[in-house]
């Protein structure tokens, strides 16, 4: 068959190639540290969209820096109290999406939340605030900044924090949380999942923001990793600096999470995937001590994968 990458069977046992910070768990500490010690003064407004079945609300908390962070928030109208609650993360540049999308875990009972990815095309805000770039793209937010300063270590934080806030309501079963999402919502499953261990069951889909350094040995920086290239080529076109910054983004590369996850995995993966090689997918699953299954698509790439919503509506509907 056609490869793009490597063979499945390499790809099953692949290490991964971008470095990890030495300090990389105690970054995660302090960073986790940092959001339980900021005020979520959490917010529900009733949203112009109902449904019969469900009450909708738009859900403001403040994250970390200040940001006043949006998800929408969906309640069963008569489920039993306490009962599961799904939350749902969406595509690099894109927005948690239409209310009507997530009626069908509402319909067997299941609360929702879908975060708005701060400074994307939702509502969270992005305070900014770094040395540095800010013309496009976030996940090279921050690498002229502190470590501590880059944009997805706030986002990853987000995830947590809103996890944290459903399990905290009084109608979540805060032992029944599962998460979803594709790409870069593949990439916030993973890092939601291994920042709030009490997670049962998460399902990514082809994850984004793992394996930088894999990505830019394939010439694969560009579509979702293009912002790599250009930051190479406006300030650092030599590469004098790429040992440094392939090591900072270290930080935010989700395979260097992954051991961290205690919940059951779902992963849908196509091996013809040109945004998110599938190496660098198996970078991160290759490190995950959780029991997974896996969906592998051979001819598919970065697009739908047919049958796969089904998949994942079935694992999470037994949470």
């Amino acid at each position: 068959m056609p490869i793009l990458d490597l063979p499945l069977e390499e790809l099953k046992s692949y290490g991964g190639r971008n470095p990890c910070p030495d300090d990389f768990d105690a970054y995660w500490e302090a960073a986790l540290q940092e959001m339980r010690q900021t005020d979520p003064r959490v917010e529900l407004i009733p949203s112009e969209f109902q449904a019969p079945l469900a009450e909708c609300y738009d859900l403001y908390f403040t994250g970390v820096r200040g940001a006043r962070v949006h998800a929408k928030y969906i309640r069963p109208s008569n489920a039993p109290k306490p009962h599961p609650a799904v939350l749902q993360f969406h595509g690099y540049s894109g927005n948690s999406g239409d209310w009507q999308g997530k009626l069908p875990y509402a319909a067997l009972g299941f609360s929702v939340a879908a975060l708005d990815v701060r400074g994307q095309a939702g509502l969270s805000e992005d305070t900014g605030g770094v040395k540095g770039t800010t013309f496009s793209g976030q996940f090279i937010r921050g690498l002229d900044d502190r470590a501590d300063r880059l944009l997805m270590r706030d986002i990853f934080l987000d995830t947590a924090q809103l996890a944290s806030i459903v399990m905290s309501f009084d109608e979540v079963d805060e032992n029944r949380v599962g998460a979803t999402g594709w790409s870069q919502g593949g990439a916030l499953t993973i890092a939601c999942t291994a920042l709030e261990p009490r997670i049962k069951k998460a399902a990514p889909v082809y994850p984004f923001l793992s394996d930088y350094k894999r990505v830019w040995e394939m010439d694969l920086a560009a579509g979702a990793y293009s912002e790599l290239r250009e930051y190479f080529r406006n300030f650092d076109p030599q590469h004098k600096r790429e040992d440094e910054i392939f090591t900072r983004l270290g930080y935010i590369d989700i395979q260097n999470l992954a051991p961290r996850i205690e919940a059951e995995l779902l992963i849908g993966v196509g091996l013809m995937d040109n945004i998110c090689p599938p190496s660098t997918q198996f970078a991160a699953i290759n490190k995950m001590p959780a029991p997974l299954t896996l969906e592998i698509y051979p001819d598919f790439g970065h697009e739908d994968l047919p049958g796969m919503n089904d998949k994942i509506y079935q694992f999470l509907k037994t949470l």
